[in-house]
């Protein structure tokens, strides 16, 4: 693939013309936190019919899996179907043009947290809450990170969950946690206090409900960038679930917690390239037209070679970010999966690169890109966190690295 097809420059177009009308008239209501994204990514699923296409996609699951349960022959080409990802992709990119923080509360919500319950829940859970996050009918959150963890997330947990009986007590605090303050779904990720050492112990995923006894979210914390994106803490203390909201319901999980947990880190680091490309494009189309406005020395700074070396390169990486969109694309449309190296590379440089031309728009606005009426600071702010969340810039050297020596 080297270039979008008609179908979904068309899309494109509709979906440019939705952020223009609902988004970009609120972005100070966003960038402030006046405004939770939440509404409004709700009005893009109905505008699109996204929601309805989750219902059906999700109807078609549930039926084949329960086929599958009761001994029926489904034949296998049922269970692989590419489809078009430009479908997904493109609403991502054109959402990162203005306001990337909702990208991330979306993506949370009915990718991660949802992608948590369907890879590994049982069918009453799907039906029980991945459904709702799907389709945006409720908020979700996905719980890993903790005050003293970061990247080493396995390593440094301390929640806990001990069995009781029949149940389940949580304990235990999660900070940085997306959509942490408005979730109504929680997937919170422990280890099993079995007596066990603690690095030998299980981990284990439980789903949450808005309101369980002991169960407490922050408000929304005060963060560089990504402000449309609420952030915030989770505390459990002696929180009892029972065992239908241990995800799978089995403690014997075939490819474990971790495994789990890492799979979903690799879905989220593919994503980062649209992110990245929307940004990118936003940049170098404000950048571009700002150098041929901006008057200084009697011309236009767009004729100082200074300042078109800094549009060339903004350009070489569009045209780069986009090509590994474009892969993803024809792998997914293949039925190809992406290795975890290969997810961590197009995220390493994706999000690298995303920062990079941000920083650069600020440089060629000059004192006009450190202000906020000036778009291209918000979009320097929000760049940043590509190269931190969803794993470092670092974690993602050593994964690329391990695999590299490990052939």
């Amino acid at each position: 693939m080297f270039q979008w097809s008609d179908e979904h420059q068309m899309i494109r177009e509709a979906v440019k013309r939705f952020v223009d009308d609902e988004i970009r008239p609120h972005v100070d209501e966003l960038e402030h936190g006046d405004m939770p994204p939440y509404d409004i990514l709700r009005k893009l699923f109905a505008t699109f019919g996204m929601d309805a296409m989750a219902r059906e996609s999700f109807k078609k699951r549930i039926e084949r899996e329960r086929a599958i349960a009761a001994g029926e022959d489904v034949p296998d080409s049922e269970s692989h179907g590419g489809g078009d990802g430009g479908m997904s992709l493109i609403p991502i990119i054109e959402l990162c043009r203005v306001c990337p923080g909702m990208v991330t509360a979306m993506g949370v919500s009915m990718g991660l947290t949802s992608a948590a319950i369907m890879s590994k829940g049982t069918i009453a859970q799907k039906e029980r809450w991945a459904l709702d996050l799907l389709t945006m009918d409720k908020v979700g959150s996905w719980a890993i990170t903790e005050p003293g963890s970061g990247s080493d997330a396995f390593g440094s947990m301390r929640s806990s969950a001990r069995r009781d009986g029949d149940d389940y007590i949580l304990n235990g605090s999660k900070t940085f946690i997306t959509n942490g303050p408005f979730a109504d779904t929680t997937v919170f990720i422990c280890k099993l206090d079995d007596g066990t050492p603690p690095e030998q112990r299980k981990v284990l995923s439980f789903v949450l409900d808005r309101g369980l006894p002991g169960f407490e979210q922050s408000k929304p914390l005060r963060k560089m960038g990504m402000h449309s994106s609420p952030t915030g803490e989770l505390f459990l203390d002696d929180v009892r679930v029972g065992r239908d909201r241990l995800i799978g319901e089995t403690e014997d999980l075939p490819a474990g917690g971790r495994d789990g947990a890492k799979a979903t880190f690799q879905q989220e680091r593919s994503g980062v390239a649209a992110m990245a490309l929307g940004i990118i494009e936003e940049c170098l189309q404000l950048s571009v037209q700002y150098a041929k406005d901006r008057v200084q020395f009697g011309k236009p700074i767009g004729e100082f070679q200074l300042i078109q070396d800094k549009l060339a390169t903004m350009e070489v990486a569009r045209m780069n970010v986009q090509n590994l969109v474009f892969r993803t694309m024809e792998m997914g449309a293949a039925g190809v999966g992406m290795s975890l190296a290969e997810a961590s590379a197009m995220k390493l440089y994706s999000a690298r690169a995303a920062t990079e031309v941000a920083l650069e728009a600020v440089q060629l606005f000059g004192g006009n890109g450190y202000m906020s009426e000036f778009r291209v600071e918000q979009l320097a702010r929000d760049a940043k966190v590509l190269q931190i969340y969803a794993g470092t810039d670092e974690i993602q050297i050593v994964a690329i690295a391990k695999d590299l020596l490990r052939s």
